[in-house]
């Protein structure tokens, strides 16, 4: 993985809390927080938290004694997480690697992970340590986007941007959030990190967007904008006009609807 895919920084975490959070993020946020809450949990740590979208929809849905761990791997992505939320004594914040956890053993009943799976190094690894601060019997909820050409959006601004540079196209969509969501190995990798009773769903909701907005959701708030600016510095607004025109070209220029994809899993400690 290269070093850029993993950097959320810059004008990057305010861009993509602002355009990519409404976009594709929310319904899936909601739908974790509704599994993780029915589960009962007091004791919650979520893994690569971002801008908090999942934060704040667990933080909604747990009771008034429950206790929020969110950690990210990026400060930046972090602090826009805290500054968006409400003040709630319930929730720590702090910066953390999923592949290192600095926690106790068996500290927690339920571990979260909103489309943070796709980004670990070592998935085993990183599963591993999640199992290891579960209390017997807790749950690991989790889900990563399913393959490109289930996620129409990004589909057509990851192939916008291959006719823009045919040398060399920009691939981060297509090789790091849409880039594992094959079922049997995320259940062989969970096993293998002495997980349980896997359950694995795909869920389907419906992205709106403007083509415009969602361009820019893409290629300035992701790492995509890093592979951008690697191949032409000054290239940004052309890659976002380029993707704008064939969003357009698809969905038409108003309101624009797209089908996104994800898996949803469920595994126990």
């Amino acid at each position: 993985m290269a070093a850029t895919d993993k950097q959320f920084a810059g004008a990057i975490p305010e861009i993509y809390d602002r355009l990519l959070v409404p976009l594709i993020f929310e319904p899936y946020a909601r739908d974790l927080a509704e599994r993780l809450t029915g589960f009962g949990p007091q004791e919650v740590l979520e893994t690569a938290a971002g801008t908090g979208v999942l934060t704040r929809a667990m933080a909604a849905r747990l009771p008034a004694h429950a206790r929020l761990v969110a950690t990210d791997l990026n400060p930046p992505m972090l602090d826009r997480a805290a500054a968006r939320q409400a003040e709630d004594t319930r929730i720590v914040w702090k910066q953390a690697d999923a592949m290192a956890l600095p926690f106790t053993d068996r500290e927690f009943d339920a571990v979260a992970c909103q489309f943070g799976a796709m980004f670990f190094p070592d998935k085993v690894q990183g599963y591993r340590e999640a199992r290891r601060v579960l209390k017997p019997g807790g749950r690991f909820f989790f889900n990563v986007w399913d393959r490109i050409s289930d996620n129409e959006f990004t589909e057509v601004v990851t192939d916008a941007l291959a006719a823009l540079f045919p040398d060399d196209p920009p691939r981060f969509m297509a090789r790091i959030p849409h880039g594992y969501h094959d079922a049997e190995r995320i259940r062989a990798e969970l096993t293998a990190a002495s997980f349980t009773d896997v359950i694995i769903e795909t869920v389907t909701h419906v992205s709106r967007g403007s083509p415009h907005d969602t361009a820019a959701a893409f290629c300035q708030g992701t790492p995509l904008r890093s592979e951008i600016e690697a191949r032409e510095p000054d290239g940004l607004d052309k890659a976002t006009a380029r993707a704008t025109e064939a969003l357009a070209r698809r969905f038409g220029t108003g309101a624009m609807e797209g089908r996104i994809q994800a898996l949803v899993i469920t595994a126990t400690a």
